[in-house]
């Protein structure tokens, strides 16, 4: 096109023409030609122009005002003449042809032609009034919105479980629809976070502000969100296309369900009229709506086309150690500390919680780890801990009830003095005793101790005071002398606990030595055999002493002694605990002396820490407390319970499934049968010759196996629709633990109630002496058998009460386990009770 046409298409066909002719006939030949493809920015918003532009064949659009754009059209003149960037974003809607002036020969025209501003100055004047009306909304705009602004996503969706990777695809789906969301989910979950991930991740929507509106406080009326037919701008004016995020909608006013369904369905609204005044008109709103809600509303939760439920964190605790880990980097960051290592043990012990409170439980529960840590470079189970609130029903603390007793378990007595003054040596001259004195269980004092006193009397107290004789036991004792004996002659730091590999390994390690020392038992008859007694106490006391120098504290008490592994399972029994109360313990602890240990602090006594690392407010169950009391003297907080509870409470409150722990559950059922040998021969006519070793062997191991068919053959009765969490073999296992420890102390009661009263001539027949004036006291076999009876009437009992309480079900659905309890209970009876 020449020059000439080029002045006349520009005179008739824009507003150029104001210029005048010779203005134009000089500006034509600086014009350039460009074609353009489809949607490209000729003019950006806040950019400076890089030349004027006419449109001359297509269609320009204003990528925010949503304006069409036709031939003729001067794009950036103002911006150009005031010098300053351009207002607004140009858009080409397909292929456009335009005419091109670069900026600087265009400012080199308006210095030669003052003319051209003056002609202008009318559409300047126009343009000042369109900025200045412009800022002046978009201050009164931001003043309306700023309280309820959502700047930004707080954080991703984290983690691999099936049901993250679900959630992301969902989210993923809503980036680029425009359609009304609904994310439905429990307290805590950061369902809107997920609504703002929605926003912000939309190409659409991420542009324009997201507003937070909480539906419990809006206005009966909705005046707040729909603004008055003669009042300023209204909400859903000032937001425009953004997004509105309706939160907790379950608590919106009954009022306004009309309106926002309406607006739900239709995108329309009508502005609340004064009373009196006729119905406003109603409005189109252009914002996208995305409610959160933690209960069904059903008016409501059908009008949305798509829904986004949130699953709880408890059924995907894969995802538990993402969250956990990422809020451990914020609290560090927090406070300028370098980032804290989590252990395996604190991991699944945070999996085996179900957190009511979900993430927002989760993220308090680090801060608190991170402000207790201390100092210490790794998050352990003992700092890390969820509350729960079962713990403390029908408990009643023993040591506010008597003064005294609490005294006297803080007191150096309890229990140092004791051992180091009473049990070293008293066990000491037992062992000697076994060896040098009489091997016979009818002329050795000792041999009666450890068998008919020993046995019977531990049995006796675990359903009483737990695991209280690991506080006083002499294996532990002589194991914690080698160690401090040791460091002194070769002073260098004990080896930390391999805690995973001890975890996943040493209950099978204590099982199988367990297993070893029954055969042992059995076979080369330990029981009439005072120096054999004396080879199995020097036995588990050499790997007290062995691991006691290679390791910090009671390693060997905590995951490999046979007798400990024994006692914390019978302790679960217990209605007696030792706890922390956890609110004073994450409230007013910051030292964790009673797990760690430290110098006195207030009442606190100095001591060197729990010898097992356990932290009694993370406590479960009764098998990793030995009762020696550390905690209570280290506590300067009176933090420290010991109470009363319903007898084995834990066992369907707290308590987490252990399947060595069950492996070790029936073999001490196995044991009863193994150690009645010659009574099952007797009332069942079975031919075993016990003077052959192999003979004997081949049944002991019998024995030792073939009564756990039982109870696996029973659970596979229990109805498939109804195995429940609740009702998996491993949990459901514990309940014959109270039938396992009546048939073991109904088997030892022959031995507590008919020999342990000959103690007194026994310890003079060990030396060599007699004397037929001391007293004998022994109980009539009758008298003998009718309290076996009553000890497994008691069993059975307690374990059908445990069974139903675990399982959390009828008899319809349990009854295989109650028969499995009940066809056990009789086999003992058969082969304890009258022998």
């Amino acid at each position: 096109m020449e020059s000439k046409d080029i002045v006349n298409w520009l005179r008739e066909r824009t507003e150029l023409t104001l210029i005048g002719e010779e203005v134009l006939d000089d500006i034509a030949p600086h014009f350039q030609w460009l074609t353009i493809p489809d949607q490209q920015a000729i003019a950006r918003a806040g950019e400076v122009p890089q030349g004027l532009y006419i449109l001359y064949e297509g269609h320009l659009e204003g990528a925010t005002q949503n304006l069409g754009l036709l031939p003729g059209e001067v794009v950036n003149l103002g911006a150009l003449i005031l010098d300053h960037p351009a207002r607004r974003t140009v858009l080409t809607i397909g292929d456009c042809q335009l005419l091109f002036l670069e900026a600087a020969t265009f400012k080199q025209f308006l210095a030669k032609y003052p003319q051209i501003i003056q002609t202008f100055s009318q559409y300047l004047a126009t343009e000042v009034q369109e900025l200045s009306a412009q800022l002046f909304f978009e201050q009164e705009r931001q003043t309306i919105l700023r309280p309820y602004l959502v700047p930004k996503a707080r954080r991703a969706i984290m983690g691999k479980s099936r049901y993250a990777v679900a959630l992301r695809s969902q989210i993923r789906e809503a980036f680029a629809s425009g359609e009304a969301v609904l994310i439905f989910g429990e307290p805590g979950l950061e369902k809107d976070n997920t609504a703002a991930l929605i926003h912000f991740g939309s190409a659409i929507y991420r542009k324009d502000p997201m507003i937070k509106v909480n539906c419990a406080t809006l206005q009966p009326n909705g005046a707040d969100l729909f603004g008055h037919a003669q009042g300023k701008l209204s909400l859903l004016e000032a937001l425009g296309k953004g997004t509105l995020l309706l939160n907790n909608i379950q608590e919106l006013p009954k009022s306004l369900l009309p309106a926002i369904a309406e607006l739900i369905q239709q995108g329309t609204y009508r502005p609340v009229s004064a009373p009196g005044e006729a119905l406003a008109p109603v409005k189109r709103s252009q914002a996208r709506i995305i409610a959160v809600s933690e209960t069904i509303v059903p008016y409501l939760n059908n009008l949305f086309p798509k829904t986004i439920k949130i699953p709880p964190l408890r059924v995907r605790k894969a995802d538990i150690e993402d969250y956990l880990r990422y809020y451990l980097q914020l609290a560090c960051h927090a406070k300028n500390i370098a980032p804290v290592p989590v252990s395996q043990e604190a991991l699944r012990k945070l999996q085996a919680y179900d957190f009511p409170n979900n993430l927002r439980e989760l993220s308090n529960l680090v801060e608190r780890a991170i402000t207790q840590l201390q100092g210490c470079t790794e998050i352990t189970e003992e700092i890390i801990w969820p509350s729960q609130s079962k713990r403390k029903q029908f408990r009643w603390n023993l040591l506010n009830a008597y003064p005294p007793f609490r005294a006297f378990l803080r007191s150096a007595w309890w229990p140092d003095r004791l051992n180091y003054g009473v049990t070293t040596w008293a066990f000491a001259a037992i062992v000697i005793i076994l060896f040098i004195g009489p091997q016979q269980r009818s002329e050795n004092f000792a041999l009666n101790l450890f068998w008919a006193w020993w046995w019977p009397v531990v049995l006796i107290t675990f359903p009483l005071v737990g695991r209280l004789w690991c506080a006083v036991c002499p294996f532990m004792i002589y194991g914690e002398i080698t160690q401090k004996l040791s460091l002194w002659l070769w002073p260098r730091s004990l080896k930390k606990w391999p805690r995973q590999a001890a975890e996943k390994w040493g209950g099978w390690f204590l099982f199988g030595l367990f297993t070893l020392i029954l055969l042992w038992e059995e076979l080369w008859h330990l029981q009439n055999t005072a120096y054999l007694s004396a080879c199995l106490l020097l036995l588990i006391t050499a790997g007290a002493m062995i691991f006691s120098a290679l390791f910090e504290r009671r390693f060997w008490c905590r995951y490999l002694c046979p007798i400990g592994g024994m006692n914390g399972l019978f302790a679960k029994l217990s209605m007696t605990e030792l706890r922390g109360q956890q609110g004073t313990c994450s409230a007013e602890c910051s030292t964790y002396q009673c797990y760690k240990g430290g110098p006195q602090k207030g009442e606190g006594q100095a001591t060197l820490g729990c010898p097992l690392y356990s932290h009694p407010a993370q406590l479960e169950d009764n098998r990793d407390c030995v009762l020696c009391m550390t905690c209570l003297k280290a506590c300067p907080h009176r933090s420290i319970e010991v109470n009363l509870r319903p007898p084995a409470i834990e066992l369907w409150t707290t308590h987490l499934p252990r399947p060595y722990e069950v492996a070790l559950l029936f073999l001490l059922l196995n044991s009863v049968f193994l150690r009645r040998l010659p009574e099952i021969a007797l009332e069942w006519d079975l031919t075993i010759n016990f003077e052959r070793f192999s003979s004997h062997a081949i049944a002991a191991m019998v024995a030792l196996s073939l009564p756990t068919l039982i109870p696996l053959l029973a659970h596979q009765f229990i109805p498939q629709k109804n195995k429940t969490p609740h009702l998996s073999f491993w949990e459901l296992a514990y309940g014959y633990l109270p039938l396992v420890l009546a048939g073991n102390l109904a088997h030892y009661l022959r031995l507590g109630l008919g020999e342990a009263g000959t103690i007194l001539p026994l310890t003079l027949a060990t030396f060599g002496l007699t004397d037929t004036t001391l007293p004998v006291l022994s109980a009539h076999p009758a008298v003998v058998a009718f309290l076996q009876g009553c000890v497994l009437v008691l069993g059975v009992f307690a374990a059908l009460v445990i069974t139903r309480k675990i399982g959390r079900q009828s008899l319809k659905i349990l009854w295989p386990q109650y028969g499995a309890v009940m066809l056990l209970a009789w086999l003992m009876s058969q082969i304890i009770m009258g022998y």
